[in-house]
């Protein structure tokens, strides 16, 4: 069957220390292709005027995405991308606005179910001694205590951008700010509804050299969870927008293109 074109709007939501800055060359290939781009910082990333110590929840975190959605036409409907902790923000919008998702992408990402609650996916899945020179920080209160979280330049080197280059790593360190996993938070939110998040299409890009994210974890949430369309990045780190953005960018078409011809399940490698 021949493939059909069809343009869609990406919405590209970045994961933990990140902003919308790390689309920066996914976001023009996917515009030359035809389609339209929206690169989200999320509260107190990238260009966001927030401090992470200002963010006390996981929804407020997630505000910038939430407004962006409630924007939408009732008619209008997006591919939502979510890169590594990211998933978890494109799973919430999932759930409050299903209606408006035609899928939902995991990047190499955290994925909840509709069973426990939307930490399931980061507890005890990563050890700690993982996140090498990573530095935890407290806030919030006695009440409700919070840990920032900023990844550190043998992190980021050894874990994120291990097939990236140098210079891409160097734009990194320049732009990363302090973020947080709101495990605290999101410890204590009831799982998402079967009939919002369980209703969304989801897709699941697995990048196979991942060493934040490794590849049997990515497996393990594919199985656990479920999706209706799996693609494999052979030899990609944790940053395939900026390591392989040309192939990223046609697993993302091929995603947008077989949801238009096809409901089966589908298992590629690129």
């Amino acid at each position: 069957m021949e493939t059909v074109q069809k343009q869609q709007h990406f919405v590209l939501v970045h994961g933990a220390c990140h902003g919308a800055w790390c689309w920066f060359k996914l976001k023009p290939l996917l515009e030359s292709a035809g389609h339209r781009v929206t690169a989200m910082d999320l509260s107190a990333s990238g260009i966001n005027p927030k401090e992470i110590e200002e963010v006390v929840t996981f929804e407020e975190y997630s505000l910038p995405l939430l407004e962006f959605m409630t924007s939408l036409p009732a008619n209008e409907k997006v591919i939502l991308v979510g890169h590594s902790l990211g998933g978890l923000n494109i799973a919430l919008v999932s759930d409050k606005y299903p209606d408006n998702v035609l899928v939902a992408v995991y990047l190499t990402a955290f994925m909840p179910d509709s069973v426990h609650a939307p930490s399931y996916p980061l507890d005890q899945r990563i050890p700690l001694e993982a996140f090498l020179d990573t530095e935890f920080k407290s806030y919030g209160s006695l009440e409700q205590p919070l840990t920032t979280m900023f990844f550190g330049p043998q992190f980021f080197a050894s874990k994120l951008y291990q097939h990236t280059s140098t210079q891409d790593l160097e734009l990194a360190k320049f732009l990363a700010r302090p973020s947080s996993l709101f495990l605290e938070d999101l410890s204590k939110v009831k799982p998402l509804s079967k009939q919002g998040y369980g209703s969304v299409i989801r897709a699941y890009i697995i990048c196979t050299e991942d060493k934040a994210i490794p590849k049997d974890i990515q497996n393990l949430l594919i199985d656990t969870v479920g999706v209706s369309m799996v693609k494999e990045m052979e030899d990609t780190d944790h940053m395939p927008m900026l390591s392989k953005p040309q192939q990223l960018c046609q697993a993302l078409q091929q995603i947008s293109d077989e949801f238009t011809v096809s409901n089966g399940n589908c298992l590629t490698s690129i």
